[in-house]
C-alpha cells in the first residue's frame, strides 16, 4: 500500500504475463537487434551461421532461466539481480552485482539515447527540422520520464504496441522470403548445421548476439507488481528468452537464404546499413523502407521506456534498503510508479549525455558503440554472480527442489557465462569499433566496479551493522 507520504510498496496487482514480455522483448529492440546488429554478425563472425549462434544463446539463457526461476518465489521486491545475489551470497556480493547492473543498464539506456537522436536526426532533416544530437536525445528523455511517472501498465501497452509492429514488419519481410522459395540457392537448413555455426569466427558473432539479449532477465523486477508473481514471472522469463530466441533465428535464417548462405557473408560486408531495408525494397516495394525507418525508431524508443522503467526500479530498491538518497523509494500517490527515482535517473542521464557532447564524442562510432560492448560485459558478469548465487541459496536446503534444477543448472549457466564473458571481452574492439585503452579496460572495469560493490558492503557492515544485516531483506 501507498501511504499519504507518497512512499510504501509498488503498486501490487498491476500488471500480468503479456505486460512483463512486453517489457523484456522491448528491450531486446528487435528491430535495432534485428537490422542494426545481425549484419556485423553475418559480415564478421560465422556468416550462415549466425541463426544457430542465436539458438547457443537462447539455450544457454533457458538454462540459466531454470535457476534464476527456482529462486524467484523466496526474492521479493522489485531489486532483481541485486536481490537475488544478496539473498545467496550476502550483501557485499549484492551491492557488487548491483552496481554492475545498473553499469550495464545506463550503458546501453545512454547508448541507445544517442542512437535514438542519430536517427531522428536523419528522419526530420529533410523536413527542415535540425539541430545538434543531444538536444533530440533529451526531448526524447522528457517524454519517457512523464510515462514512467504513470502507472506501469500505461507503458506496457505501449511497449506492447511498438513490439507487435516491430514484429510484423520483420515477419512480413521473412515470409516473402520464404514465399519466393528463398533466394538464388533456395531453402534450406543452412544455418543451422554444426559445421556453419561452430565455423571460424562463432566468437564473433556470439559478441553481437549475446547483445541482443539484454533486458530479457529484468522480468524479475516486475515482481512487486505483477498478478501471481510465484508463476508470472517464471512464465514470462521462458516466454522472454523462447520468443527472442525463436524470432531472431528465424528472421537470419530468411535473410541468409534471401542472399544465399555461401553469399550473405560478402553481401553484409557490402551493405550493412542497407542490408535488410535492400531486401525490404526487392520484396515489399519502397514502402516498407519508410515503415522500418518509423519503427525503427519505436523500437528504440520502446527499448528506452522499458530500461527507464527497469532502473527505476534498481533505485527503489537501493533506496528501500537506505544504500542510497530515501526519497527514490518514494512511489507516486495515485500511479504507484517509483515517480523520484525516475526524476534522480534522468537527471543523471541527462548529466552523461551533456559530458559526451561536451567532449565532442561522435554519438553512433563513440556513445553508442562504446556503450552497447561496455553493457553486454557489465550485464554477464552480473548474470554470472546470479547463476553462483542460485547454488549458493539452494546449498543449504534445497526446499524440495530437484538438484538437476537448483544445482547442476545454475553451475553450467555459470561456466557458460564465464566463457561468454572471456570471448566478449577478447573482441571487445570489434563490438566497440575502437583500439582505445579504455575500451579494452572495460573487463577490468567491470570486474572493478563489482569489487568497488563488496567494499562499500564491508565498510557498511563495519560501521553500520544492523543495516548490512538487513541487505536483501528490506522489501520482505
Amino acid at each position: 500500500m501507498t501511504d499519504v507520504t507518497g512512499t510504501g510498496r509498488l503498486q501490487g496487482n498491476t500488471v500480468g504475463l503479456a505486460h512483463i514480455v512486453f517489457f523484456v522483448v522491448a528491450a531486446a529492440a528487435p528491430m535495432t537487434a534485428v537490422v542494426g546488429a545481425t549484419p556485423p554478425a553475418f559480415a564478421f563472425g560465422n556468416g550462415a551461421g549466425v541463426p544457430g549462434a542465436f539458438v547457443l544463446a537462447g539455450l544457454l539463457y533457458l538454462v540459466f532461466s531454470v535457476g534464476y526461476t527456482a529462486m524467484t518465489p523466496y526474492v521479493t521486491g522489485a531489486g532483481g539481480f541485486f536481490s537475488y545475489i544478496s539473498k545467496g551470497l550476502g550483501g557485499a556480493a549484492g551491492i557488487g552485482g548491483a552496481l554492475m547492473a545498473l553499469m550495464a543498464y545506463f550503458a546501453i539506456q545512454i547508448g541507445i539515447y544517442a542512437l535514438f537522436a542519430v536517427f531522428m536526426q536523419a528522419t526530420l532533416a529533410p523536413l527542415g527540422i535540425v539541430g545538434p544530437w543531444w538536444a533530440f536525445a533529451l526531448v526524447a528523455l522528457a517524454v519517457i520520464v512523464l510515462l514512467g511517472r504513470r502507472n506501469i501498465a500505461i507503458s506496457g501497452r505501449i511497449l506492447g504496441a511498438c513490439m507487435i509492429a516491430e514484429l510484423l514488419i520483420l515477419l512480413v519481410l521473412d515470409i516473402a522470403i520464404v514465399r519466393q522459395g528463398g533466394g538464388p540457392e533456395g531453402l534450406s537448413l543452412s544455418g543451422f548445421r554444426p559445421s556453419e555455426v561452430f565455423g571460424p569466427g562463432l566468437g564473433v558473432s556470439m559478441v553481437f548476439v549475446l547483445g541482443a539479449y539484454i533486458g530479457f532477465e529484468a522480468t524479475a523486477i516486475f515482481a512487486e507488481e505483477a498478478q501471481r508473481p510465484e508463476r508470472t514471472i517464471p512464465r514470462a522469463t521462458y516466454l522472454a528468452v523462447f520468443l527472442i530466441s525463436v524470432f531472431y533465428a528465424f528472421s537470419t535464417w530468411a535473410i541468409s537464404h534471401y542472399y544465399g548462405p555461401s553469399s550473405v557473408r560478402v553481401a553484409a560486408e557490402s551493405a550493412l546499413e542497407g542490408f535488410y531495408f535492400n531486401a525490404a525494397a526487392d520484396l515489399l516495394g519502397p514502402w516498407s523502407v519508410q515503415v522500418m525507418n518509423v519503427l525503427l525508431l519505436t523500437s528504440l524508443f520502446a527499448c528506452l521506456l522499458s530500461f527507464h522503467n527497469t532502473l527505476n526500479r534498481y533505485f527503489y530498491t537501493l533506496a528501500c534498503e537506505s544504500l542510497v538518497w530515501r526519497k527514490m523509494a518514494h512511489v507516486h500517490p495515485e500511479h504507484g510508479s517509483p515517480h523520484v527515482a525516475g526524476l534522480v535517473q534522468a537527471g543523471l542521464v541527462a548529466l552523461i549525455l551533456g559530458a559526451f557532447s561536451f567532449g565532442s564524442a561522435d554519438p553512433y562510432t563513440v556513445v553508442f558503440s562504446w556503450m552497447a560492448g561496455l553493457a553486454v560485459l557489465a550485464i554477464l558478469g552480473t548474470q554470472i554472480l546470479v547463476s553462483v548465487s542460485v547454488i549458493r541459496f539452494f546449498q543449504r536446503d534445497r526446499l524440495g527442489r530437484s538438484a538437476l534444477v537448483v544445482l547442476v543448472a545454475p553451475a553450467l549457466a555459470t561456466l557458460g557465462l564465464l566463457g561468454a564473458f572471456a570471448l566478449v571481452g577478447a573482441n571487445i574492439t570489434l563490438l566497440t569499433g575502437s583500439q582505445s585503452a579504455i575500451v579494452l579496460a572495460f573487463p577490468i572495469l567491470v570486474i572493478a566496479t563489482g569489487a568497488l560493490g563488496a567494499v562499500v558492503a564491508l565498510t557498511i557492515k563495519a560501521f553500520r551493522p544492523t543495516l548490512y544485516a538487513g541487505l536483501g531483506r528490506g522489501l520482505d
